[in-house]
């Protein structure tokens, strides 16, 4: 039976499957087809590599009726070609496929060349300086473009054939230029290895198309190395040999002996570390060593700032300073400035942040120099409001800059006495260790934050491990201080981390309230109408500037993609003003709210940090997000690192606040459901908090008090025999 066909350019992608190439595409057909709508679209489905707006495609597969979206082209085989009619090629030139044409450009060089436009760019691309304003260097660019766009079609035509993406062969290209298709098929798993974004399952399935065998060493180590990486994503420090192998062995669908050989050699070529049971990702193990040494230095050096305060001086300037401190307030900031390295924890309203300013009151009093840091931006900035003094985040303390590294280091300490980190169950293995290179002898480092909270997104459970090994006194402040008159949230907070019910307000006007639901497709439905509606009516808030939903899973339909695609509908709907563009299986939209999902030391943006898309430029090919005011310029190829944050996992949300949180609770989150997630979901609002779901899910996150076991050694190694250690005392008296 003969197929139908049809041709256009895409005009927009409403929906790709990362997982299986399932696409919903809006093509503006070149002729009259069946079932356009009045903008004159056509909807297309099918399992397709993924598109960008612009695109020109001949499609064959067959019109279908969809019971509840209408006539359809399913599409059975793709070809991505050049347009052939005038608006085609205009379309496909103004898309922003080609960097230095924008519209403008494009329908100058179209009304110039009409329908000899695509071979007057490739094959005479110096005639493009007839066109009014198209200079020596902008016909270069066009033409240095156009040389580009080729080749990546040609590594895109090789990769589809894999199951690759459009944007993804993009990034190949731009990583390894004209070495592309050279280097993926020698050797896949390197993507891997060099590249953000590309993980093992898709390195591999090039791997296999091109015939490698399943137990091949390269693609035994490959896949070891992803194992191991997949532990330290949920936190390990390391992985125990039996576990990583059997892991490995279930991913890579062979027997564990070849596996065991692949680890020793792994082993021998230093790419991991085998310390009797433990194996290691290198990086992690010397930085887990390191921490230990440094840390150890600094509780048993002789040397302190402290030295020479005034104990006369300091006593009274204590005491006069506020009368208010408590015993264990009062402990803390004496036991800060006596110990080279204290820490002080408790839960929301227990006066950690006043005790910082007893602290910082006592500094200044005696002229000593200190600083105040947390792991976020928005901690950061919380910190310096509560304390009334200036605060950074410890990336920009330590002056990370690009590929340079961080200014502050061993050789180029902090000229510091004291160093304070706020939110530090947040601070991972790699970062702690980068904090304590930069400390100088002497200086005093003071870790405040709340232990019950959930352990930091990285690796290591730094704050945890130093407490458990009694190397450092410990503060923890318990009686609650900060509570407005008539608010349930700081109260139910303490409520849910002593295993009891919260309670919910009784009246309109206060801050707490459960919304009760059974169904996951019913909580996304209320999450979405509290968000765009209820909340912003009722409470005066401002949906995209003051409400934050948390969620425990990124899957289901109340997880965080399915309410992030809800929520941009109902905040940010698509407009014929709205600038998207769809990247790495995400449409993005300009007044997006979206969050960076990894360092870029570069552009000075970290993982959490959350923005505003405020534009594209489609003639230079970049999105321009607003972080606190300061716009940072993203390449498209560089788009993966950002991600739609109407709705964001309670892991990300650590050390920031919100004034509202919008928080699904269901029973079908009971993979999730702990106390310390509940517990770090309610600590994250300020003004209003509102659980969805059922009591039910409240009462087996409360219950579930286990707190997920991490694979980490620096408690070991920091106190070895495990031993009550006094920790080193200066002389200030208490």
């Amino acid at each position: 039976m003969p197929e139908d066909k049809l041709s256009g350019s895409v005009t927009r992608v409403t929906y790709y499957n990362a997982e299986n190439g399932y696409c919903v595409l809006r093509i503006k057909p070149d002729e009259d087809a069946l079932s356009q709508d009045k903008e004159g679209l056509v909807t297309v489905t099918g399992n397709l590599p993924e598109l960008v707006i612009g695109e020109y495609l001949q499609l064959s597969g067959e019109w279908v009726k969809h019971p509840k979206h209408g006539v359809q082209f399913k599409v059975d085989i793709l070809e991505q070609t050049m347009p052939v009619t005038l608006e085609g090629i205009r379309r496909y030139l103004s898309s922003g496929l080609l960097k230095g044409v924008g519209p403008a450009f494009a329908e100058r060089i179209v009304s110039h060349f009409g329908e000899k436009t695509i071979e007057i760019i490739d094959k005479h691309p110096e005639r493009l300086r007839e066109v009014a304003d198209i200079g020596p260097k902008r016909s270069e660019r066009i033409l240095a473009a156009w040389e580009d766009q080729k080749q990546v079609r040609q590594v895109m035509l090789f990769l589809h054939s894999h199951g690759v993406s459009t944007n993804l062969a993009t990034k190949i290209h731009k990583q390894y230029g004209n070495r592309s298709l050279e280097i993926v098929q020698r050797d896949p798993y390197q993507l891997a290895r060099d590249m953000y974004g590309v993980g093992f399952k898709t390195a591999d399935r090039i791997a296999q198309s091109l015939g490698l065998p399943a137990d091949h060493p390269t693609r035994l180590e490959a896949g070891l190395i992803y194992t191991l990486n997949e532990f330290t994503g949920e936190g390990h420090v390391y992985a125990p040999r039996a576990e990583l192998i059997n892991r490995a062995a279930e991913l890579l669908g062979t027997q564990r002996e070849p596996i065991e050989a692949a680890v020793d050699r792994l082993g021998f070529q230093v790419a991991i570390v085998i310390e009797g049971e433990a194996i290691y990702p290198a990086a992690l193990h010397e930085a887990e060593v390191s921490i230990a040494k440094l840390l150890r230095g600094v509780l048993d050096t002789k040397e302190s700032a402290m030295l020479d305060l005034p104990e006369l001086r300091f006593g009274l300037g204590l005491l006069a300073l506020d009368q208010r401190l408590s015993a264990d307030q009062q402990k803390a900031v004496v036991q800060s400035l006596q110990h080279p390295v204290s820490v002080l924890t408790g839960g929301p309203g227990t006066g950690k942040t006043t005790t910082i300013r007893a602290l910082i009151a006592a500094l200044e009093l005696s002229g000593k120099k200190y600083s105040l840091a947390s792991p976020t931006g928005r901690a950061a900035k919380r910190l310096g409001q509560a304390a009334n003094r200036q605060a950074s985040t410890i990336h920009r303390l330590l002056g990370y800059k690009g590929t340079e590294g961080a200014k502050y280091n061993e050789e180029n300490t902090l000229p510091i006495d004291m160093l304070v980190v706020d939110e530090a169950s947040m601070l991972d293995l790699l970062l702690t260790n980068s904090l304590l290179k930069a400390l100088k002898p002497g200086t005093h480092l003071v870790l405040v934050g709340d232990v019950d909270q959930l352990p930091s997104v990285g690796a290591g459970d730094v704050l945890r491990e130093i407490i458990a090994s009694e190397v450092a006194p410990l503060t923890r402040l318990q009686m609650i201080y900060r509570q407005d008159e008539g608010s349930q949230i700081i109260t139910n907070a303490h409520r849910i981390n002593a295993g009891e019910m919260p309670v919910s307000s009784k009246n309109t006007n206060g801050d707490f309230f459960v919304d009760s639901t059974d169904s996951a497709e019913d909580a996304a439905a209320k999450v979405v109408t509290l968000v765009s509606e209820r909340i912003p009516k009722n409470f005066k808030k401002d949906a995209l500037q003051d409400i934050q939903v948390l969620t425990p899973m990124y899957r289901g339909p109340a997880g965080v993609s399915a309410l992030n695609a809800a929520l941009q509908d109902a905040l940010n709907p698509a407009s014929a003003l709205k600038v998207e563009r769809s990247f790495f299986g995400q449409l993005l939209r300009v007044g997006d709210r979206v969050m960076q999902v990894k360092n870029d030391y570069d552009k000075a943006v970290f993982n959490g940090d959350i923005g505003l898309l405020k534009g594209f430029d489609m003639e230079e090919q970049t999105l321009t997000v607003e972080f606190e005011g300061r716009g940072v310029i993203y390449e498209w190829s560089e788009a993966d690192q950002l991600t739609l944050a109407y709705a964001i996992t309670v892991h990300k949300a650590q050390g920031s606040e919100f004034p509202v949180v919008v928080f699904p609770v269901l029973t079908q989150h009971y993979v999730m459901l702990q106390r310390n997630l509940l517990y770090t979901a309610v600590t994250r609002a300020q003004r209003l908090c509102v659980l969805v779901g059922n009591k039910k899910a409240i009462a087996m996150a409360i219950k579930n008090n286990k707190v997920a076991e991490r694979w980490s050694g620096l408690a070991k190694r920091l106190n070895p025999a495990g031993l009550k250690l006094k920790p080193q005392h200066f002389g200030v008296k208490d």
